[in-house]
Formats: structure tokens, C-alpha cells, sequence
């Protein structure tokens, strides 16, 4: 039944969790090893850099397959920081990647072959946790989304399937042709009703009264029938072959069986067991920490007490007079009895004020001796300093796994040498969470005792030394509070709120009616179809640059969008990505792409196109009014996409007089300001798309977008798995009469979007109806494209040499040639 099934995922998990675990650490153990020894090849880098980043995303499958599947509250706790941990170190291995091979995507043949993986293990999944642990707010949200536009009247129907209005003499024309073509077809087929009879009275008159033989009819009956079965056995044995040696697939492979199915019922009664878990969990956070406080909560109040008294004594007794109390924003005691004895304590302070004694006669003769540098020249090193260091060590260190504290991520020796046979149902464990709230009760209580043990220690020292604190000392404190005060105060200025009188609802409900906030499609990244570039390492072996698969642009969408917005852990750590370019033809998914953005995450979607906002918010006041409310409500309710389609038009060169009323620059001037307003806390990301990147000004344009991601048109592989997914979506039967293999390669050049819109119009209800007398065939689909223009090898070729011209594209193309150019502009400018 069900339970057993449960309890061996239960163990199978806990198991694989203990494997991945143990090869975490051993990889972390590696990583300060590769880090000391020197390394110059810079190929030798990429690839221990590659081989790493490899291994982590192995990890990671593991991990987040475990974290999905674990029901114990207090394990997931765990999983959860080292899954967010592994996250972040692939993140920050693909930045120092980009930095060594100055590209954004790269190829792994050679290392997948040596570790013997296949390509398909190096997808990147997008953890199930981003939608799942915040599912209730998600569906709150889109409810007031859909109450506001019903209330305002916009039909969410239109704006998805946008309806193109015809002349009136052109839909004329059409009814027309489709009342003369019926009237054709009626006319056809009486035509051949008279022929057949005419033909059957000439047959009839020609063969007369003649008798035929018998024996000859069953001769040719039995000729005809016996060619018919040998065929339809040759055809089943040519199959059973092809199947026989893994060809075709067997006959019930699309099929699903009943194993997937009570898989599928056990994952769905984990998933209710999880939340059940988390909910009892929360309650016993509250009622195990209530019970300790009437139980050991006074206990550890006279403790602390006696704990600080008996260490006035005994500095008095060694230094001659009281010590100086801690203060609450240093963290009171707790600073000076952080699991030590009162005798180390007196040694720490005493070495500590040599220490800063020392210190101090240190920096003055350093500020003495060491010149100021400029800005320019502080970018210019730190630059040199990364490339050194990656040259020099291979890896930098991380800042989600650092040297001193990996043992806090690794270490599960709690649980797999913990005995948890009585704990069959993988609840929690109340005395782990009783170690936990013990600490935070002592914590409360120490605040409390602190101002009690301040007041006692101000009399001890009035009663005994007679002393009285010194005037001069708390003036200048004064002084230093009043300084701070002012700075937070000129801060203030700058950031001054323009709506602080509204609420975010009222702003929420603005923009939707304005048609700012958008609703986001129900569109996954999975339904991003694509293959992988299998040639892309042999095409860089011979020094050309291969254009990208769309498997490739699907794992950066993954790694620089949905994993930043979809865990605040990573985002605040990780390489800031603040702003991202789609650039690409036409019909390549570059919509889809930012609709699936929001979708794997649940973020807010904000439309500010050009074409959107024209008209809105007039004037400069209105402007800022506008950005104000759109990136107050993005930081209130992230994570938020802000989406401007058809960029290039705000960064014209120059604007076509047709669009000069709708003034599609304005935003040119607030965009690179806006995103120097951006932290590392606020998960927001400006998403830009474009068919003409030709069309703006390069410098501008490339000032406000962080990374830029060609999306090409797909290549052979990929057309021939979305011409197999996308039929089959649609309802179409895939047999033997189709070629699919040859439709991919008749339609070289057509985007995703071409394929869509050919395989809807010719699989219609009537079509699809007729599939099991007439099986479809690759011609219907190549009558039907003919018509539609492909993207042309130029019009790749332009996006390319555009590329090229971008930071990123120019020093690539420097390491490439190796610094040639540079040799070239040299000598012009010694002439």
C-alpha cells in the first residue's frame, strides 16, 4: 500500500541526501586545494572552473529532488540552506567563467565525455519551492488582479488574442472566394456522379451477357489477399526489428503506466504530509518556548545573575576597579560571556586595548606615506585583480560557502547517527527545537538582566569606589549620535517619498487600470523547446564562434532570472544581475520567455514599453510619479519583472517621424539612475526585448543592460523536437507516413513561432478527426509555410556583428584574434 511505499522513499531519500551531502563536502575539501595551486593556462582554468560547476549542478539535482521529497520539518531547514548554498556557488563559478572565457555560454563535450554525463544532466531544474512554499499569495493576488481589471472592464481575452480589425472591401473579397469555391466543389461533385453513371452503362454494354470463369475470379481474389497479408506480416516484422534493436520505440511507450501513476498518488500524499509537518512545527515553536519560560526561565535568570556578579568581583579583585558595562547596541553581556571563563575574559580585554593601541600607530604612518587614487583608477585595478587572480588561483572564494564556515553547511552527523526509529512518522524532533528556544529564551532574558545587573553595578561602584561617570565622555557620545542622526537624515532627502500618503493597494490598483501591471501568462520555461549544441566545442577548436541552442538560452534565463527573484538567499549574495536583454528576430520567444520568468517565480509583471506608456503620465512631474509608484509597489510585493519591449525604441539613434508624439525616449535619461537605486535586497529585474538592437545607440544602451543574450533561430535539432512536441500538443498523431526529419530540414530559417502558427492552422477539428483513415504527411505542413517569410542567414549575420560590438562581444573578440587590434591601434596612433 501506500505507507510501505512512503517508508522506502523515506529511507531511499535519507539516503541519497547522505550521498549528496558527503560529496558537497568532499568537493568544498578540493576547492581550497585548486584555489593554492598556481595555475597560467588559462584553458586549464576553464576547465577545472567547468568541471566544478558541473559537479555542483549534479549536487543540486540531487539536493532539490531530496528537499521536495523530505517530509521532516526540521531536516528540510537544513537542506533548504545548503540547497540555497549550492545555488549560489553555481552562480558565482558561471560569473568567474564569463570573466575567463568572455562569453556568456559555453561548451562542456569534452568534460561531460571524461565524467561520463550525458547532456541532459546538465539541465538546470528551477526548484519547486519558489511556487510551492508561496502558492496561497500567488492566488490572492491574481484574485485582485482579476476582481480590478472585471471592475475596470479590460477583458483579459483581448489582451491575450488581440483581434486585427479588415476592410471592409477585403472581407468582402474573402466571403466571396469562400461562397465561390463551395459552390465549385457541389458543382465537382455532381459533375463526377454523372460521369461514374455514364461510365458504369458503357461497362455494362461492352461485357454483355459474357459468363466469366469461376475459378479464375477466386485465383485473382486469392492472389490480391494473400499479397495484402503477407505485406501487413513483412511490415509487423520490420518493426518488431527496429524495436528489437532500439530504433522505434515499443508499441505502449507513450503510454502511462501504472507504477508512474501511484508514483505520481505518493508524491501527492507527501506533499500533504509536508504541510501537515510544517504546520505542527510552527505550533511547537510557540508552545515549547512558552513552556521553557515558566519552567526554566528563572532559573537561567539567577544563573546569568550570578554568572555577571561573580565577574565584577573578580575584576575588581585583579584590575582594582568595576568594569565598564557593555552597552544594548554592542550586545550587552553576551559579548563578554560568549562560552568563555571570567578569567579568559579579563585576558581578551586586556590583549585587545595593546591591540588597538598598536593599530592605531599603524594606520597613521600608513595614511602618511600612501598617496590617494582616483575613481578611474580604483575601476581600472580592481578589473586587473580579477582577471590576475582567477589567472593565478583558478577560483575565487565563496561567499556562500566560506573557508572557515563549510563545516556549518556539511555537518548532518546529528541526524545520520541520530536513532529515529521511534520518529517512524518524520515529525519533529521537540528536543532539538527545546536546544534551539533554550538559547533564544536566554537571549530575551539577558536583555532583561542587563539593565538590572547596569543599575546594581552603578551602585556597587557609587557604594565602594565612589565613582561618578564622567561628563566629558557622554557629551561626545551626544555629539556622535547627533552626527549619525544628521546623515540619516540628509539620506532621507534624497529619497523622498512621493506617495507616502497613499497605500500600496490603492497604488496596485492604479497601475493595473493604467495597464501598467500586467497579467502574466500561464507559461512554463520547460515549454521552451529546444536542443543542445552538440558541435559547439569542436566549432571553438577552430576558432569559430557558434551561435547558441535554445537549451542554452533557456539555462541563462534560469540562472541569471528565476534563480535570483525565486530565493532572496541567493539574490542578496549572488553576482548581481540587475537588468537583462533579449535581443533576437522575431517569432524566437522572447515574450515567452519573460512570461515564463514570472510564472516560475510568481512575480508581479510591469509593462513599461514605450508603445504602453505613451500618453500616461504626462509631463516630467508625471514621469517620476510614474517610476515612483511602479518601483514602489515592485520592492513592496517582489519578486517583480519590469518588461520594456521593443527597447531599441527608447534608445533611438534617431526617432521616425510617425512615432515622435508617442516620445518613446523617455525613459532613456531614468533608466541607468534607477538602477543605481537598485540593492542587493530589492529582487527586481529589468527585462528588455528587441527585434532591431541595430536601431538604438550602442554605449547608452549597453550602460543600462548587465547582460545581453543573443536568441537565435532554432537550428536543425532543435526544429525537429518542437515539430515532434509541437503536433503532438496540438492533438496530431505522429506514425510513419510523416517525415520529420524532413520537415526540420525543409524549414531551416523558420522560428518557433512560424512552426506554431503552421501546425494550428492545418491541424483543424475536421483534420484531426480525419487522422485515422488519412495519417498526416509533411506536405500539408510545407503547403502551409511556403507562405511565410523565414529569418534569412543576413539577418542572423547583423545580429551577430551587433553583438560583436557590444563590451562583452569586443573582448572576446580581442582574446580570440589575441590582442591584434590592439597592436594595430598602437602603431596608427605612433604614426
Amino acid at each position: 500500500g501506500t505507507p510501505s511505499l512512503c517508508c522506502l522513499a523515506r529511507v531511499m531519500y535519507n539516503k541519497m541526501w547522505h550521498q549528496t551531502q558527503e560529496a558537497l563536502g568532499a568537493l568544498l575539501d578540493k576547492e581550497p586545494q585548486k584555489m593554492v595551486e598556481p595555475q597560467r593556462n588559462q584553458v586549464f582554468i576553464f576547465q577545472t572552473l567547468a568541471t566544478f560547476y558541473i559537479k555542483y549542478v549534479q549536487i543540486f539535482r540531487n539536493l532539490e529532488n531530496v528537499y521536495d521529497q523530505i517530509v521532516h520539518p526540521q531536516k528540510r531547514i537544513l537542506i533548504r540552506k545548503v540547497l540555497d548554498g549550492v545555488m549560489g556557488r553555481i552562480l558565482e563559478l558561471k560569473n568567474e567563467m564569463v570573466e575567463l572565457e568572455l562569453t556568456e555560454f559555453h561548451y562542456f563535450d569534452d568534460i561531460l565525455q571524461d565524467l561520463k554525463l550525458a547532456p541532459q544532466q546538465l539541465d538546470i531544474p528551477i526548484p519547486k519551492y519558489f511556487l510551492k512554499e508561496k502558492l496561497e499569495v500567488i492566488k490572492g493576488r491574481e484574485k485582485i488582479l482579476a476582481q480590478i481589471l472585471a471592475d475596470s472592464g479590460i477583458d483579459t481575452s483581448e489582451m491575450k488574442f488581440p483581434v486585427k480589425s479588415m476592410p471592409f472591401d477585403q472581407a468582402v473579397k474573402l466571403i466571396q472566394i469562400a461562397e465561390r469555391a463551395r459552390q465549385g466543389r457541389l458543382r465537382a461533385l455532381f459533375m463526377k456522379q454523372i460521369y461514374l453513371q455514364e461510365y458504369r452503362a458503357k461497362q455494362s454494354k461492352t461485357l454483355g451477357k459474357k459468363v466469366t470463369d469461376t475459378w479464375a475470379a477466386a485465383l485473382c481474389i486469392q492472389k490480391v489477399w494473400r499479397r495484402f497479408h503477407q505485406c501487413k506480416k513483412t511490415e509487423k516484422l520490420r518493426e518488431e526489428e527496429m524495436i528489437f534493436l532500439g530504433m522505434n520505440p515499443p508499441p505502449l511507450f507513450n503510454e502511462v503506466s501504472a507504477t508512474v501513476i501511484q508514483a505520481e498518488k505518493v508524491d501527492r500524499l507527501r506533499n500533504e504530509v509536508q504541510m501537515k509537518h510544517e504546520e505542527d512545527y510552527r505550533e511547537a515553536l510557540v508552545t515549547i518556548k512558552n513552556d521553557l519560560k515558566l519552567i526554566e526561565g528563572l532559573d537561567i535568570k539567577e544563573n546569568l545573575q550570578d554568572q555577571i556578579r561573580h565577574w565584577f568581583i573578580e575584576c575588581r579583585n585583579l584590575t582594582g576597579t568595576f568594569p565598564d558595562y557593555p552597552d544594548i547596541e554592542e550586545g550587552g553581556s553576551a559579548i563578554i560571556f560568549s562560552n568563555k571563563t571570567i578569567q579568559q575574559v579579563i585576558e581578551d580585554i586586556i590583549a585587545n586595548q595593546e591591540e588597538e593601541e598598536k593599530n592605531e600607530k599603524k594606520k597613521k604612518k600608513k595614511k602618511e606615506k600612501q598617496p590617494k587614487k582616483t575613481k578611474r583608477q580604483k575601476k581600472g585595478t580592481k578589473e586587473k585583480n580579477k582577471v590576475k587572480y582567477l589567472m593565478k588561483n583558478g577560483m575565487s572564494p565563496s561567499l556562500f560557502f566560506p573557508l572557515e564556515g563549510c563545516n556549518a553547511y556539511t555537518s548532518i552527523e546529528i541526524w545520520m547517527n541520530k536513532d529515529e526509529s521511534w520518529n517512524f512518522s518524520q515529525d519533529f524532533d521537540p528536543e532539538l527545537i527545546k536546544e534551539e528556544k533554550r538559547k533564544e529564551l536566554e537571549s530575551e532574558i539577558r536583555v532583561q538582566v542587563d539593565e538590572l545587573m547596569r543599575q546594581e553595578l552603578k551602585n556597587l561602584k557609587l557604594a565602594v569606589d565612589r565613582e561618578r561617570e564622567h561628563p566629558a565622555k557622554v557629551g561626545k557620545k551626544k555629539k556622535k549620535k547627533g552626527k549619525k542622526g544628521k546623515k540619516k537624515e540628509k539620506k532621507t532627502k534624497k529619497d523622498k517619498d512621493l506617495t507616502a500618503d497613499r497605500t500600496i493597494e490603492s497604488l496596485y490598483k492604479e497601475l493595473v487600470e493604467e495597464g501598467l501591471l500586467i497579467q502574466a501568462l500561464k507559461v512554463n520555461l520547460s515549454d521552451y523547446i529546444g536542443e543542445y549544441s552538440y558541435l559547439g566545442t569542436t566549432l571553438r577548436q577552430v576558432s569559430i564562434e557558434p551561435m547558441p541552442s535554445l537549451l542554452d538560452v533557456r539555462q541563462l534565463i534560469t540562472l541569471y532570472g528565476i534563480w535570483p527573484l525565486g530565493s532572496a538567499a541567493v539574490h542578496e549574495k549572488a553576482p548581481l544581475v540587475k537588468s537583462l536583454l533579449l535581443a533576437g528576430p522575431s517569432g524566437v520567444g522572447k515574450k515567452m520567455l519573460v512570461h515564463a520568468i514570472c510564472t516560475e517565480t510568481g512575480a508581479n509583471l510591469f509593462n513599461l514599453s514605450s508603445s504602453n506608456i505613451a500618453g500616461k503620465y504626462p509631463g516630467k512631474n508625471g514621469l517620476q510619479m510614474m517610476l515612483h509608484a511602479v518601483f514602489k509597489v515592485a520592492r513592496q510585493l517582489q519578486p517583480s519583472v519590469v518588461w520594456i519591449e521593443d527597447t531599441e525604441k527608447t534608445f533611438y539613434k534617431k526617432v521616425p517621424n510617425a512615432e515622435k508624439t508617442n516620445e518613446p525616449k523617455r525613459l532613456k535619461r531614468h533608466l541607468p539612475q534607477i538602477l543605481k537605486l537598485l540593492k542587493p535586497d530589492d529582487r527586481i529585474l529589468i527585462v528588455g526585448t528587441t527585434r532591431r538592437p541595430f536601431d538604438a545607440e550602442l554605449q547608452s544602451f549597453c550602460r543600462v543592460y548587465q547582460k545581453i543574450i543573443l536568441v537565435p533561430r532554432p537550428d536543425y535539432a532543435s526544429r525537429y523536437v518542437l515539430w515532434k512536441q509541437i503536433i503532438e500538443r496540438n492533438g496530431g498523431v505522429l506514425t510513419s507516413a510523416l517525415n520529420v526529419s524532413c520537415l526540420a530540414k525543409v524549414t531551416d530559417g523558420f522560428t518557433q513561432g512560424h512552426i506554431v502558427k503552421v501546425v494550428k492552422a492545418v491541424l483543424t477539428d475536421q483534420r484531426l478527426r480525419r487522422q485515422i483513415h488519412k495519417p498526416l504527411t509533411a506536405v500539408e505542413f510545407i503547403t502551409a509555410i511556403t507562405s511565410m517569410d523565414p529569418v534569412y542567414k543576413e539577418e542572423e549575420e547583423s545580429f551577430k556583428n551587433w553583438y560583436a560590438k557590444t563590451p562583452l562581444g569586443k573582448k572576446r573578440a580581442l582574446a580570440i584574434t589575441g590582442g591584434s587590434t590592439e597592436k594595430a591601434k598602437d602603431k596608427g596612433k605612433r604614426k
